[in-house]
């Protein structure tokens, strides 16, 4: 059983959106089809679209959604009619005909999870992010020859922020993201987590995981963070040549002699005189 995040404009029930999803096994969570609502939106294996009356909504929808890292399959609903508008700018993995009976919409989303799975199996299981290294083999982070000392929810909340960067998480998405659906700490407890980490990262490193006022936490790469550090430089001085400096101090001294062996004007109406 899969869970499906379901965005209609409507915040219609899943059986008027794609009657199929009602005759399946699968947890079906709607929500609006609101920019506002995808920090709050749950995390789900499959997203799907509902683009049977708004088409150009749907659109910006559904590229907003992969431009915000929403790493999940992300399918289309439409009519028979809306399925010419469909193209490759949509960002989408597949489309469903709302009129489409439940085996066909089974095989659509078997096979957009089998090829998310495919694609991510040959991926390493190492995360980088400049001098941060995580290895999830080994469960051990790095920050350049640094082994951080982490406990299990501290390598877990950093990994998933790191899988997820640029990405924002409100507390209550961490809570279940990280330490599941059937823990029922506070979201305190996310605080107290971050605090740790930021402290075991250090000074220099503690900016990865950002803040977001009033919503929760991101992980923001080092290529993100302005530069912090002005470069200043200094002309080295010019050294004259030895024979250049004296020939200066040469010159310098006869003009003082010359002015001393000058008569003054006073001194020439006295020798008139």
């Amino acid at each position: 059983m899969a869970t499906i995040v379901l965005l209609s404009p409507a915040h219609q029930p899943p059986e008027e959106v794609l009657p199929a999803l009602g005759l399946l096994l699968h947890d079906v969570r709607v929500m609006p089809a609101e920019g506002s609502a995808l920090v709050d939106a749950p995390t789900g294996d499959v997203v799907v679209v509902d683009a049977r009356r708004d088409l150009s909504q749907a659109r910006s929808l559904t590229r907003l959604l992969r431009t915000t890292g929403v790493d999940a399959p992300l399918l289309a609903v439409v009519t028979e009619g809306g399925l010419a508008a469909v193209t490759a700018e949509w960002g989408i993995d597949d489309v469903l005909l709302d009129t489409a009976g439940p085996a066909e919409v089974e095989a659509r989303l078997r096979l957009a999870q089998g090829k998310l799975a495919a694609a991510t199996s040959d991926e390493p299981h190492e995360i980088r992010s400049g001098d941060l290294l995580i290895d999830e083999a080994t469960y051990t982070a790095r920050v350049g020859r640094r082994t951080l000392e982490l406990t299990y929810k501290e390598f877990e909340l950093l990994k998933f922020l790191a899988q997820h960067q640029g990405r924002v998480f409100t507390r209550a998405q961490l809570l279940q993201e990280v330490w599941g659906y059937d823990y029922f700490g506070g979201t305190r407890t996310v605080d107290v987590h971050v605090r740790r980490l930021r402290a075991k990262l250090g000074a220099e490193h503690e900016a990865l995981i950002g803040t977001v006022r009033n919503v929760g936490y991101r992980f923001v790469p080092p290529q993100q963070r302005g530069s912090r550090q002005t470069t200043t430089t200094t002309t080295p001085p010019v050294e004259l040549p030895d024979d250049t400096h004296s020939q200066g101090v040469d010159a310098r001294s006869q003009g003082v002699n010359a002015r001393a062996e000058a008569p003054s004007s006073l001194d020439a109406v006295r020798i008139d005189a």
